[in-house]
């Protein structure tokens, strides 16, 4: 049997509000929206809450680091509404969404290891790309045998805006300098991953905003330490989502 939602201590709304740094307006908001059960009215018809809302209230402010207020307004609306299978399929894919996160990252690190510039060529990866006025430079074709891809891949790319290269003035041919051979090659080797161009793009404009790979180092840091973050915020949120869980009976 469910416990009755407004046995119990009776709470005004400012009571929850102030635990928490909230408005009374921002408690009121959440109980319209389905994140805490309804309140009880008083016979002048003001709101009054009990423990149990004190507990929702506790386990949505838990959920929200690590699901996002979206999700973890879906998940408390699912438990007040006794669907509490689809508020643990809403965490199930929390979850596996943090998971693929982390293999992305993990896809990033490798990609760019493997773009150290002190880093020998693996067996059968083509001929050096042929020096085109100027050191680090090349056209399409020598580019494309590199990365043993077509060149209608490198102009696909281009296009998706993973690289720029300018046209040679004498011949109007694509010329590769040496920052755009390092994003084709990080293409390449997330795109082996199998990411999508739309998911390499913002990557690509990371790097040049940074002005080559030495300066994500900081960035690739902070990625692990939110995910590490988010990951603990998930573990928080399933604790008081348990207590809110048990009370409810």
């Amino acid at each position: 049997m469910g416990r009755n939602l407004q046995s119990g201590d009776r709470l005004r709304p400012v009571d929850l509000a102030r635990g928490h740094g909230l408005s009374t307006q921002a408690v009121r908001n959440y109980e319209e929206a389905g994140i805490l059960p309804a309140a009880g009215r008083t016979p002048h018809g003001y709101r009054t809450y009990t423990s149990l809302h004190a507990g929702a209230l506790r386990a949505f402010l838990a959920l929200v680091p690590g699901h996002g207020h979206r999700t973890a307004t879906s998940i408390m609306r699912a438990v007040n509404q006794g669907a509490v299978d689809g508020a643990f399929r809403l965490i199930d894919e929390s979850h596996a969404q943090l998971l693929d996160d982390r293999q992305t990252l993990q896809a990033v690190e490798d990609a760019l290891r493997d773009l150290e510039p002190d880093k020998a060529p693996e067996p059968g990866a083509g001929p050096e790309p042929a020096v085109v006025s100027g050191p680090g430079r090349t056209f399409i074709g020598p580019l494309a045998d590199q990365l043993g891809i077509r060149p209608a891949t490198l102009r696909k790319w281009e296009r998706a805006g993973l690289m720029r290269p300018h046209r040679d003035p004498r011949t109007g041919y694509r010329v590769y300098d040496e920052a755009d051979v390092r994003d084709a090659r990080l293409a390449h080797q997330l795109r082996r991953g199998g990411y999508l161009l739309e998911q390499i793009a913002p990557l690509i404009a990371q790097v040049r905003a940074a002005g080559g790979l030495e300066p994500l180092g900081a960035a690739l840091h902070d990625w692990h330490g939110r995910l590490s973050a988010r990951g603990r915020a998930m573990l928080t949120g399933a604790a008081e989502l348990e207590a809110y869980l048990r009370e409810r009976g």
